[in-house]
């Protein structure tokens, strides 16, 4: 009998006073498993708390779900990992380091091995790609570099930069029109070029699992100046080739009559 399976049976045994479908709140997102699961590595953190002989202490949410303070989004692979000690990541994964360490505070150490090889693959070939004397000035090396700063490697394709804005103009027209703040600046395209453009600034929150050469429209930018979004693209061989914009007067100022606007703009780039 395997470990997961003598554990299980050993809590069922002992009547454990938990049900057999157990609800979880995990930093605002709801999961539904099976008590079975959440033991069936007994030494790790979710093992030793549904463990117990009794749920006391165990904190609860407004619904009586037990609640743990982590990351709601990267326990969906805890969870996975769980129930079946198999780990399937997407493809490109960009929160690998992350997951490692949630997988750390669940204290799974396995799965921490499984994440750990393929960060030190990494390395290593990094390490590899460069001299380990760093005053060997190589040809070859320094063409490499030279390329890649080019941009010999990098795909054609288009990124859309568009905003949501508003802005007041007073009853005259003759006044100078107030601005208000850029509240989002979105990005459409490819993933694989949203990330190679925006790194770490780009917000993929709402399209996590995105595979690399399928487009999206659901990622935004984690600061709010178009002037910043539009370095980068620049940096990275873009440049600008159509742009469009829509205004409507929403409503009218009570007391000044001044006119309030939204607007919404869109800014097409492309890279060769």
């Amino acid at each position: 009998m395997a470990l997961s399976d003598h554990a299980s049976s050993t809590m069922v045994g002992e009547q454990s006073p938990f049900p057999e479908i157990v609800e979880l709140n995990v930093g605002g997102q709801v999961y539904i498993t099976r008590y079975s699961t959440l033991v069936s590595v007994p030494d790790s953190l979710l093992g030793q708390m549904f463990g117990r002989k009794n749920g006391l202490g165990l904190a609860r949410d407004g619904k009586g779900r037990f609640f743990i303070d982590r990351d709601g989004f990267l326990f969906r692979y805890i969870l996975d990992y769980m129930r079946d000690q198999q780990l399937v990541l997407p493809d490109h994964f960009p929160e690998r380091s992350r997951l490692q360490r949630e997988a750390e505070y669940f204290a799974l150490p396995e799965l921490v091995k499984t994440l750990s090889p393929k960060l030190s693959k990494q390395n290593s070939i990094n390490d590899d790609a460069c001299p380990s004397d760093p005053e060997d000035g190589s040809p070859n090396t320094d063409a490499a570099r030279s390329l890649a700063a080019a941009g010999g490697d990098r795909r054609m394709g288009f990124i859309t930069i568009g905003y949501r804005g508003s802005y007041t103009l007073g009853r005259d027209s003759q006044t100078d029109a107030k601005f208000r703040r850029v509240a989002r600046i979105m990005v459409c395209g490819k993933t694989a070029l949203a990330k190679e453009v925006f790194g770490e600034t780009l917000n993929e929150s709402r399209d996590p699992d995105r595979p690399p050469e399928r487009y999206t429209s659901r990622y935004y930018l984690k600061f709010t100046f178009l002037e910043q979004a539009f370095d980068k693209l620049a940096e990275a061989g873009f440049h600008m080739v159509s742009c469009n914009s829509t205004g409507t007067c929403a409503f009218a100022h009570d007391q000044t009559d001044d006119k309030i606007w939204t607007s919404y703009t869109e800014y097409v780039f492309y890279r060769e």
